[in-house]
């Protein structure tokens, strides 16, 4: 499994992220500001409390994290296929 190890909030509501394969990187995330529990980065250093949570999500406190999979993709441009193959043969057998 591809893991974060790293996260640094930026400007702009993006975050820099490393991974365990050497991947790294900006996502922007400003088009999620002020949608439902992104309100609270409404507030520039509440965005700034970026870290990985234990169990590997990147987070903000205890209340709202995301999902470092789906991150993952975003800045690697990486199809799900590529990244865990065989994939569709799961789903179609689920």
């Amino acid at each position: 499994m591809i893991r974060p190890t790293e996260v640094k909030a930026r400007e702009g509501h993006r975050l820099w992220l490393q991974y365990s394969d050497g991947s790294a990187g900006e996502v922007d995330l400003s088009h999620l500001v002020g949608i439902g529990v992104f309100t609270a980065w409404n507030d520039p250093e509440r965005f700034k409390e970026a870290h990985i949570a234990s169990h590997g999500a990147i987070a903000w406190e205890d209340d709202l994290e995301l999902c470092p999979d789906a991150l993952y993709l975003a800045l690697t441009g990486k199809s799900v296929e590529e990244v865990v193959p065989g994939v569709r043969t799961l789903t179609e057998n689920a």
